[in-house]
């Protein structure tokens, strides 16, 4: 909160305590930095072994068939053609295997053109021996270009394979069924070989996101622990001070006096206490209203003027709460001044909106804006889950101002809670200052 100007408040008095904020950052910067995680390897990742083997034997059924197509009719049965086309359909798998292996996308681009190139020159140097029949290997060569050519350019290159295919189809003069067989089988088997070698990645990609997606998951629950036990803590303790330094000044002249704040002071502790329980356990409901009638209280008892109204109904459990632990992290801050000696709370509906606004005097200086995850963020964080916003700020006239809107949610059939305006003096007297123009 912004109203830490004068840290020789009231807590300064307590030794050992410093202000919450300052806990909360050192609980915050010993959470991780969630950069983004690396690829694990492949062999450590369930899913693209199996990956990797379909992609193998999708391969060899190809180079198979090729195979067969190279030793039966109707090509020649004499000696070079078999020699050649068993040759290239070796060497092409081979440069296959090596184009679609994991590690290829990480390959520098000189290393990737030449294995480009040299696929290429397998692919349609066959061409003048194998006859057309070869054109259908041509697909490989596709797939390595959608792998290992970044940008749009691959997408041209790969329409250019296609192309080239038809060209040649048309070349040896087959039927238009056949030009349309050797154009559109290159298309398929390079979108094959692309499609079962990025299936490796995506298995890698989904497990890497699940492990920075669980990192993530571990930081916010920090965050929000951290959140809570300032929220609440931080305003217990502000509580238990000052009801002790009270007691301690009563309890020769007043001993009746300090037995109550006494009885107070146990109040507040096990409250807190079961405040971290529900910490602990993730949930936590906390009324606007009940949080103002002990506000009310903790003012008068710290000598603080306090004019409290809260008139804006029954609120739904995550408004009321989020309200609820704006007001505490407000009046805490509060009462880390010496010098606050009035402090006007009012809570209203606006239209659709749930407005709590909470002034006070005594501000020596602006708070500087250079610190990071202290009230102000975290109210701020809270008050955006549910469709708020939060403004603070120092007005002309010396008063520090926080408003937090929310949106009204109505509470449907449940049944109405008692709203109860806790109030020093009516809504006719705290107009005046709440609404004072800065």
């Amino acid at each position: 909160m912004p109203n830490r100007g004068a840290r020789a408040g009231r807590l300064s008095a307590v030794p050992g305590l410093r202000p919450s904020g300052q806990a909360e950052h050192r609980v915050w910067s010993a959470v991780p930095r969630m950069d983004r995680p690396s690829l694990p390897a492949a062999n450590e990742v369930p899913g693209v072994r199996l990956a990797r083997a379909i992609l193998v034997t999708v391969l060899c059924g190809y180079l198979v068939v090729e195979l067969l197509n190279v030793v039966t009719p109707p090509l020649p049965a004499h000696g070079t053609t078999v020699v050649v086309g068993c040759t290239a359909v070796v060497l092409l798998f081979i440069l296959q295997l090596l184009n679609s292996s994991p590690g290829a996308g990480r390959w520098p681009m000189r290393r990737r053109v030449a294995m480009l190139f040299a696929q290429a020159v397998v692919t349609y140097l066959p061409l003048l021996v194998v006859n057309v029949l070869w054109a259908g290997m041509s697909g490989f060569l596709a797939g390595s270009i959608l792998l290992l050519v970044p940008g749009r350019i691959r997408w041209a290159l790969f329409a250019a394979v296609a192309a080239s295919m038809l060209a040649v189809a048309l070349g040896f003069g087959v039927g238009l069924a056949s030009v349309a067989y050797f154009v559109i089988s290159p298309i398929n088997l390079g979108l094959v070989v692309f499609g079962l070698t990025r299936l490796g990645d995506v298995i890698r990609y989904v497990h890497a996101t699940r492990g920075e997606l669980a990192q993530m998951a571990i930081a916010n629950e920090r965050m929000r622990f951290a959140r809570d036990v300032h929220d609440l803590l931080g305003y217990s303790l502000s509580a238990i001070t000052l009801k002790v330094e009270l007691t301690r000044r009563l309890v020769t002249s007043n001993p009746g006096r300090a037995r109550d704040e006494i009885a107070e002071v146990l109040d507040i502790a096990r409250q807190a206490l079961a405040d971290v329980r529900l910490v602990a356990s993730g949930y936590r409901n906390i009324s606007l209203t009940k949080e103002a009638s002990a506000v009310a209280s903790l003012l008068s008892a710290a000598g603080i003027a306090a004019h409290v109204d809260i008139s804006c109904g029954p609120l739904e459990e995550k408004v009321d709460t989020v309200l609820a632990t704006v007001l505490r992290e407000a009046v805490t801050n509060t009462l880390r001044h010496s010098t606050v000696r009035t402090c006007w709370i009012e809570a209203c509906q606006v239209g659709d909106t749930i407005r709590l606004q909470v002034i006070n005097d005594g501000v020596s200086r602006p708070e500087p804006s250079d610190r990071h995850g202290g009230g102000l963020d975290n109210l701020s964080v809270r008050l955006q889950a549910v469709g708020g916003r939060l403004t603070a700020g120092v007005r002309a006239d010396g008063w520090f101002d926080l408003v937090a809107e929310a949106p009204f949610r109505p509470l449907g059939g449940l049944a109405e809670r008692a709203s109860g305006a806790v109030s020093g003096k009516r809504r006719d007297a705290v107009t005046g200052p709440l609404r004072k123009e800065a």
